[in-house]
């Protein structure tokens, strides 16, 4: 498996013209409000399969107000099979205003975003770095608390933690791609050698940290004592990790 860093894998044919398909009536609902469409995340990464992952759309509109919500909600598509399309709808405004709370989306965004239509905004963006470790450690302290609480809810039902897991795994390989970088690490390419990368820093369990990643991608589901296995590693070493965040001193 690779180790260069991170790059942008452009979407097949097929995806980039069901992309556009999904956005015209988006961009026809928005009108002259419309900013620009991107595809973002996974989509544009190695190893995506629609099965599994929806396709990150990011809208930027110039005014997102009750008029412009009322149209989009009658005009967004349903699509019954994928690849399914999760749009993040946000005022130019908001994108500027919320690069210091949101860096480590914002940096991840940056690093891969694609434009499928409109004006390119993302491009000369300047993000904050200075609140990136605060922001993973708040992000991976929230996380434990929901699988401590998932684990104890489900204590008579563990095929139920199925669910936490794959929820968990949804941001842990972007949370991995920032610590490498306040590391002064380029991320590897693929998110499984991303969070082994992150294991390996931090003096953790390899195979316990991707428990989670390996249960969302599996192509067979995991079922009982070993779905339970796997989500007792997983939050065994994502509690060590946070230990680790909070005693790392970023320069």
């Amino acid at each position: 498996m690779s180790d260069r860093p991170v790059v942008r894998i452009d979407p097949s044919d097929a995806m980039m013209v069901a992309a556009r398909r999904w956005l015209e009536p988006v961009r026809a609902a928005l009108g002259p409000d419309f900013v620009a469409a991107y595809l973002t995340g996974s989509v544009l990464a190695h190893g995506f399969d629609a099965r599994h992952s929806s396709v990150n759309v990011l809208i930027v509109a110039r005014e997102l107000g009750l008029e412009q919500l009322d149209r989009l909600g009658l005009r967004i598509p349903e699509a019954k099979k994928p690849p399914h399309f999760d749009p993040l709808f946000l005022t130019q405004r908001q994108v500027e205003r919320s690069l210091d709370v949101f860096p480590i989306e914002w940096v991840d965004i940056q690093e891969r975003h694609l434009l499928v239509e409109g004006q390119d905004v993302l491009g000369a963006l300047a993000v904050p770095r200075d609140n990136l470790r605060l922001q993973i450690e708040h992000d991976l302290r929230r996380t434990t608390i929901a699988l401590r609480h998932a684990y104890l809810a489900h204590a008579r039902h563990p095929d139920r933690l199925e669910g936490a897991l794959r929820h968990a795994a949804s941001g842990l390989a972007t949370i991995c791609r920032t610590l490498l970088r306040l590391e002064g690490e380029a991320p590897p390419a693929h998110a499984s050698r991303v969070i082994e990368r992150v294991a390996e820093v931090f003096g953790l369990e390899a195979e316990g940290l991707l428990a989670a990643h390996v249960v969302r991608y599996a192509e067979h589901r995991h079922r009982g004592a070993d779905l339970l296995a796997h989500y007792r590693k997983f939050m065994v070493e994502v509690e060590s990790l946070v230990t680790a965040i909070d005693e790392m001193r970023v320069p």
